[in-house]
């Protein structure tokens, strides 16, 4: 069942949200959005003000090490979403 990026958006709402801080991306913070993804098909990742300039590359990372999809961003957070298996 593929979901319509409307249901995902207000299925966001009460979606996991992980925050990124100053120290940014690193393996631990993907490992974590991993386990999570194990768990829930989709995440909001909330950027900290300082690194939100670089939210654009970081999301790139993310997409990559998790094989995920960005569903949105407004403002400082963006909706991924990973299908089940």
């Amino acid at each position: 069942m593929k979901l319509d990026k409307k249901e995902i958006m207000n299925r966001a709402l009460n979606a996991m949200t992980i925050n990124i801080g100053k120290a940014g991306i690193n393996e631990n913070v993907i490992e974590e959005i991993k386990r999570q993804f194990e768990s829930n098909e989709i995440l909001r990742i909330k950027f900290a003000k300082n690194v939100a300039r670089d939210k654009d590359a970081y999301i790139d990372a993310i997409k990559e090490a998790t094989r995920c999809q960005l569903v949105d961003v407004r403002g400082h957070v963006a909706v991924l979403y990973k299908r089940k298996p």
